[in-house]
């Protein structure tokens, strides 16, 4: 089973690149600003706007995609489509290229805000699509979609069997660069009642941490994506949650985010070190948590097929570190790191230039994450079990 959650894919995923959230992005920011630190440094995480490559930079496959579309716009053709071919050609199995709107709409959507109708799903093994999620006050929940009940089409178009990206593209109206307020129909299934609902989309936010208290002392902190503010509501949700608590940190669905949220997120949990390395251009460098976090309490780690990027270096971090135990499914396998460029007619394009570690030198990228417990539905379950003999009260 896989799950990803609905709510900030960029609008290029309908051609095939996975939700990359700009890694590379920060990375270049944060060399620029001094955001991302060095190994015996901390600082602020990195502004999730405008995060681009020099138009000028060295690398190679950058210049070929600049190349092709400065020379479309001179022969009065489409520099993005030209773009596009170039990346495709490239071999790339994460190059994309974005409209200067779309990319915009991208660092938005790192900011906490997305153009949708406010559903969670994922696809089952027989190929369903199941709402997993409403958001309260949304156009779904204000419809009275619920958990459980089954997408079968939207617009017309059959989503069974299709990847929950094109879902996403979907539902969003990528096609036509839906707006909020323009309508989207949407068949559902609930039991034996099959119905058709029209929705408008509409301007939300991401609420992508949230925290629930089970009996028997344990809080189970979600966190659908890294987006700006993640780990300040992390370390938020830590001081507000009883001393003697169990933690479960959910990452199941999290398909990645800005990676300065996931080492601060790292940071709530480690006292200082190395939570992962990486290169760019083969270059090392190394990625490190800031002092003084909770080690004491017993934590459990959530993941799942749909747990990507910087959702697996935390992953990676916490279990390679002995501060978590990890279970559920092995996760997707994306450690590639996307650098952007800004084309001549303001479009960006994004290519891999590097791949990211675990604390141990572990690779993830086509790989993943194998857990140390395997679990499927009955993961949080087996969560609870696990604190319970990790001294979480019973």
């Amino acid at each position: 089973m896989s799950g990803r959650d609905l709510f900030c894919p960029p609008r290029r995923m309908r051609r095939g690149a996975a939700l990359t959230l700009v890694f590379a992005g920060v990375l270049v920011t944060g060399a620029a600003t001094g955001s991302f630190p060095e190994p015996d440094a901390t600082a602020p995480a990195a502004s999730a706007r405008k995060i681009l490559a020099p138009a000028g930079g060295s690398d190679t496959g950058h210049e070929d995609v600049r190349k092709a579309a400065a020379e479309a716009m001179a022969d009065g053709k489409s520099p993005m489509e030209a773009a596009e071919q170039a990346v495709s050609r490239s071999g790339d199995r994460w190059g994309a290229v974005y409209s200067e709107g779309e990319y915009q709409e991208f660092q938005e959507a790192l900011d906490g805000r997305y153009t949708g109708v406010g559903l969670w799903a994922r696809r089952e093994r027989d190929g369903r699509i199941e709402v997993t999620r409403v958001r309260p006050g949304s156009p779904a929940a204000e419809a009275g979609i619920r958990e459980g009940d089954r997408l079968r089409s939207v617009d017309g178009s059959k989503v069974d069997g299709r990847p929950v990206t094109e879902v996403v593209s979907l539902l969003r109206g990528d096609a036509d660069d839906a707006a909020a307020g323009t309508p989207v129909t949407l068949g559902l299934q609930r039991g034996t009642r099959a119905w058709t609902e029209t929705l408008h989309r509409a301007s939300l936010s991401t609420d992508s941490v949230t925290v629930r208290r089970l009996p028997g002392g344990v809080t189970v902190i979600k966190i659908a994506a890294f987006t700006k503010g993640s780990g300040d509501a992390v370390r938020a949700a830590l001081r507000q949650t009883p001393a003697d608590d169990g933690i479960v940190l959910d990452l199941r669905g999290n398909s990645g985010g800005l990676v300065t949220e996931a080492v601060d997120t790292a940071s709530a949990f480690l006292d200082g070190g190395l939570v992962a390395t990486y290169d760019v251009k083969g270059a090392p460098r190394s990625l490190h948590a800031a002092p003084g976090g909770d080690t004491g309490r017993p934590l459990v780690t959530l993941v799942d097929g749909g747990t990507m990027s910087a959702a697996e270096m935390l992953t990676g971090a916490l279990q390679d570190r002995g501060r978590a135990v990890v279970i559920g499914s092995r996760t997707f396998g994306k450690g590639s790191i996307q650098m952007p460029t800004e084309l001549p007619d303001g479009s960006v394009a994004e290519l891999t230039v590097g791949h990211y570690r675990t604390p141990s030198g572990h690779a993830v990228d086509g790989r993943g994450i194998t857990p140390d417990l395997e679990a499927g539905p009955e993961a949080l379950n087996r969560a609870e079990t696990v604190l319970t003999g990790l001294g979480a009260p019973s």
